[in-house]
């Protein structure tokens, strides 16, 4: 049923108000030195007992980046700590430290008492309509937001062939990924863009493809099958990699899909990928669609040491 356009206008002012009054005009919140997704960030991990940062983007609502340099600013002031997740080592799990636990004690002890005095000024009966009223109004504006997340995640293409940006993009998502997880630097990052531009001008060969992740008009995941490297009717899997924000969501099992589907219709029997070992929720993927591991040893040329993995993919028979 549409609302009344008097009563929604009447939730606007009231939700300014309230903004205002809580200070969330101001450059801090709750007595801290923090801005307010700062603050927020706190109240998360306190609440979750630790997540990853891919999670703070979905809760908060903010942009990968502005939720990256806030962090940075919180590990650096002694707030929180990072460390590797005990399920994904790619993943960093972000913890409070002793102070940040201290700190949000006191947010916790300034946003109650903000609470009791405004509340001091209703009735009994008025103190309960708002606390029911706002848990549900902030239940409907999550549920929204939801809803409009979903329908983002709908509009996720799985596109064939090259596209501008393309070698760009599939550098940088590398080179952000992998300095994180195993250290490298500006060599990978320059030996990626290196592979992926030469192998850009061999698509037109129809054993070589292509295929990105395509959300509002951006690549956000990426995976390619060069035909011509490795011979012997074997096809070579690479650039397979994500962005931090779709991780989890299905879209790595499409683009993997779409890549394997087109070595059996070309008739490759086999396919090869090498990889680093410690990327568990990669490799758990690789070994649901047939891959086995065959190989693995230390490599060095990539600035630091890692563990390389080979593993293959022998064609189904019918």
């Amino acid at each position: 049923m549409q609302m009344p356009a008097k009563s929604i206008d009447e939730i606007r002012s009231a939700s300014r108000t309230v903004v205002r009054e809580l200070g969330f005009m101001r450059p801090t919140l709750a007595g801290t030195t923090y801005s307010a997704s700062a603050v927020h960030a706190l109240l998360e991990i306190d609440a979750q007992g630790g997540v990853a940062a891919a999670h703070l983007v979905t809760a908060l609502g903010l942009e990968k980046s502005s939720v990256s340099r806030m962090l940075s600013k919180l590990i650096a002031a002694g707030d929180i700590a990072e460390s590797a997740s005990a399920e994904d080592a790619r993943l960093k799990q972000l913890t409070l430290t002793g102070q940040g636990k201290a700190l949000v004690k006191k947010i916790h002890a300034y946003g109650r008492n903000q609470v009791t005095s405004a509340m001091a000024h209703l009735n009994p009966s008025q103190q309960q309509a708002v606390a029911q009223g706002l848990s549900e109004y902030a239940r409907a504006l999550k549920a929204s937001r939801g809803a409009q997340a979903a329908a983002a995640r709908d509009t996720l293409q799985i596109v064939p062939g090259y596209r501008p940006g393309l070698v760009g993009r599939v550098a940088e998502m590398h080179a952000a990924f992998y300095s994180r997880h195993s250290g490298f630097g500006q060599f990978f990052e320059s030996q990626v863009a290196t592979g992926m531009a030469e192998f850009a001008g061999r698509l037109s060969e129809p054993c070589n493809g292509v295929w990105t992740a395509i959300q509002n008009d951006r690549i956000v995941g990426s995976i390619a099958i060069d035909g011509q490297d490795l011979g012997n009717r074997q096809a070579h899997l690479r650039w397979f990699i994500l962005d931090d924000g779709c991780r989890g969501s299905g879209t790595g099992r499409k683009l993997i899909e779409a890549a394997l589907d087109f070595c059996d219709r070309f008739g490759f029997s086999e396919c090869q990928l090498w990889t680093f070992k410690g990327l568990d929720a990669a490799r758990k993927l690789y070994e649901s669609v047939g891959f086995k591991l065959v190989h693995e040893e230390d490599g060095h040329q990539w600035g630091s040491i890692v563990t390389e993995q080979q593993f293959t993919r022998v064609k189904p028979t019918v």
